[in-house]
């Protein structure tokens, strides 16, 4: 077997990508068991150490399963997509949707867990929304509006809902400014969604999250009709 040695660099790096390149061009097929660490490290003059940490991003990337006793077999010939490159992906509305899910619990949870300085930071950013929404500036609306939305996820201080709205995000924001764009929907009114917003604020100030959650859920479906009409 000829790998080829590799140059002085990230040498973890080049060694994932040379077994990558391997596997992708069909050198060991699906089910296939590869050579042992010792064999491989020979191969790509490298250590030991290296090849395992290298053999482990291959599993990370769904590549390759390594089986106790057994050695480290061929998963699939192409790595699996990570969550942010499949959320990039995903259509618009189908995001919208999970997020919905996600901040209608958050929303709850805010209203019952939210502190005096969730409640200012809530008031900001809603101010903040005004201020954006007052310059005519698409995109910095659309920002200050997710950093609302941010804000009364935060205020329900789970960590896992608040990384799952971080994710959510990116892959929102430039299918909601083409939404504004495209619909017009800030011509008529430019603080367009104002009226709910300040009502789910005070909500979760009140620590009323049934008024929190029926609220944000008016949001969404409101904006879930204007995605399908695209």
């Amino acid at each position: 077997m000829s790998l080829e040695a590799l140059r002085p660099s990230p040498l973890v790096e080049q060694a994932t990508q040379r077994l990558r390149d391997r596997i992708t061009e069909g050198h060991w097929p699906v089910g296939s068991k590869l050579p042992g660490e010792t064999t491989l490290a020979k191969a790509l003059g490298v250590g030991r150490s290296t090849v395992r940490e290298a053999l482990r991003a291959l599993a990370g990337a769904g590549l390759v399963q390594p089986r106790q006793g057994a050695g480290v077999f061929v998963l699939a010939t192409a790595p699996t997509e990570d969550w942010p490159t499949r959320l990039r992906r995903a259509a618009v509305a189908d995001v919208y949707e999970v997020r919905a899910m996600v901040e209608l619990q958050a929303a709850r949870l805010a209203a019952v867990r939210r502190t005096d300085a969730d409640v200012a930071a809530l008031r900001s950013a809603l101010e903040g929304r005004r201020t954006a929404a007052a310059t005519g500036d698409d995109a910095a609306f659309v920002d200050a509006d997710i950093a609302l939305h941010a804000a009364a996820v935060d205020a329900a201080h789970n960590p896992v809902l608040t990384d799952l709205f971080r994710e959510f995000a990116p892959a929102l924001r430039q299918g909601l400014i083409d939404l504004v764009e495209l619909l017009g929907l800030r011509d008529e009114d430019p603080q367009h969604g104002d009226a709910r917003h300040a009502a789910l604020v005070e909500a979760v100030a009140a620590g009323d999250g049934d008024a929190a959650s029926r609220t944000l859920e008016e949001e969404f479906e409101a904006t879930l009709r204007q995605l399908a009409q695209r």
